[in-house]
């Protein structure tokens, strides 16, 4: 017998379904293939209150922070030039 294997993300959003949307472990586990053993122990491992999800939910804020910046960085480069620019020429 030959075992599936599903990213961090799959079992994450299966997880989801179970505590956010309501629905049972039963059915989300048919629904996705799996068995409602494995179901249990991603609810187990990604619950509320795990220490991987807290991880990667510390994470993906330090993401969006950091894309934020850039954005900000890129602007006020991008302003920066067209000024180099401006003054470079005849404008003077």
């Amino acid at each position: 017998m030959t075992s599936k294997r599903y990213t961090e993300e799959f079992k994450i959003e299966a997880v989801k379904q179970v505590t956010e949307r309501g629905y049972s472990v039963a059915e989300v586990a048919e629904r996705l293939g799996t068995t409602s053993h494995s179901l249990y122990a991603w609810m187990k491992r990604y619950g509320e209150k795990s220490p991987q999800l807290a991880k990667r939910s510390d994470d993906q804020a330090e993401i969006v922070k950091l894309k934020a910046e850039l954005r900000r960085v890129t602007e006020e480069r991008d302003i920066l030039k067209k000024a180099a620019a401006y003054f470079a020429s005849d404008h003077v």
